[in-house]
């Protein structure tokens, strides 16, 4: 009985080593190693002529990767992003345009 206890022990110490390598843990993004949240925001895009800024109903931002929303001038869009609030800046990562269903009454943040 005591080797049929310790085989079975053996077995699932072996089963746990086993599924505990089969998930990784993905390597961090340099903006999420500074402690950088990523979110996900809905606003507008600063008209043509001014430098390029991202703005929502609570703030303007700063775009430190201003290349992502050439185009997008004038819109009403959803971005991933990389919030930096100590340094008012975003590192956007996505631009979408929202779905029909989406819209400012709708925008929650």
């Amino acid at each position: 009985m005591k080797t049929f206890l310790q085989a079975f022990l053996l077995c699932v110490s072996v089963g746990i080593v086993a599924a505990a390598q089969d998930s990784p843990i993905p390597a961090p993004q340099k903006h999420q190693a500074a402690g950088i949240q990523s979110t996900s925001i809905m606003g507008a895009v600063s008209e043509p002529g001014e430098e390029l800024r991202f703005v929502t109903d609570q703030r303007a931002w700063n775009v430190d990767n201003p290349e992502t929303l050439k185009g997008h001038q004038g819109h009403y869009v959803r971005v991933n992003a990389h919030v930096c609030a100590d340094k008012d800046s975003i590192h956007i990562t996505e631009v979408k345009m929202p779905t029909a269903s989406e819209s400012r009454k709708n925008d929650v943040q």
